[in-house]
């Protein structure tokens, strides 16, 4: 499988989303069995957040990797209304309870809010310090805010950002891949095929039909030829198998400027956008 470089480790491209799992108990022996044969398809990358489910995620994901916690590159958010300095120590830490571990490989601020960035900087040194957390980054901030954060003293050390991307919301082509790519930043994209509404395109759907690929095979496969991990969703087994076959799909260089066509890329910077 193709790998993103984070600073610990290469790390699996096609990983493992879990928001709005943990939420329905007569579901949770099958959302269970989802990650854990995504772990045995390879698919290492885990994303959580003390958010999703008030944590419930994450103790599902716990459940999910107990044994196997070696393998998995675990990676968890702190809300913004927790990211003081003394805060963002709490947070993780009672995220590592209900994940049952005592590290992070990566620890996120899930996006910005009124704690300055400063404060929360602070926060992962000590937990890094502590050796709760192997490598920290942001979610949901866009190239101004990453600018900031770099001059910080000790943000430097920011090794990834998640953001909003995929055929339909190309924007970070125009200003923030491109510099977190000279910056070294991992670029993690989450709602990969837009929460399920991109599967409906049929330009998109025409494409997986000449492949012989389903549409969210072709749109996962687009991702990883932009060099970014991609943190798919899902709770059902069958759509895990499906999620891990697009991590084979090559496309040729007339596919991607027939995907280029149907979702243009920005002309120039572009606002990031969220959900």
């Amino acid at each position: 499988m193709r790998t993103v470089r984070f600073p610990c480790r290469d790390v699996p491209a096609l990983g493992q989303g879990t928001w709005y799992l943990g939420d329905a108990p007569d579901r949770r022996d099958e959302e269970i069995a989802a990650l854990r044969l995504g772990l045995d398809l390879g698919m290492t990358l885990v994303d959580t957040a003390e958010m999703y489910g008030d944590g419930a995620a994450e103790e599902l994901v716990g459940q999910a990797i107990a044994g196997r916690r070696e393998e998995v590159f675990l990676v968890s958010k702190v809300l913004p209304a927790h990211a003081d300095r003394r805060g963002t120590v709490a947070a993780c830490e009672a995220s590592l309870r209900r994940l049952g571990t005592d590290v992070l490989d990566l620890y996120l601020l899930h996006w910005r809010g009124r704690h300055p960035l400063a404060e929360t900087v602070a926060g992962f040194a000590d937990l890094m310090s502590a050796g709760k957390i192997r490598s920290w980054g942001v979610s949901n901030l866009d190239v101004d805010d990453m600018t900031e954060l770099a001059e910080l003293p000790g943000g430097e050390a920011v090794s990834a950002d998640q953001v909003l991307y995929n055929l339909t919301r190309r924007g970070i082509e125009g200003d923030l891949l491109p510099w977190c790519r000279r910056s070294g930043v991992a670029v993690m994209a989450y709602s990969p095929i837009e929460q399920g509404r991109l599967l409906r395109y049929e330009p998109l759907r025409a494409v997986a039909r000449e492949l012989g690929a389903t549409p969210a095979q072709v749109a996962l496969a687009w991702l990883l030829e932009q060099d970014v991990a991609a943190i798919p969703r899902t709770g059902r087994p069958e759509h895990v198998r499906d999620n891990r076959a697009a991590a084979d799909l090559r496309l040729p260089e007339d596919v991607l400027a027939l995907l280029d066509e149907a979702f243009p890329p920005p002309g120039g910077p572009v606002p990031l956008e969220v959900l």
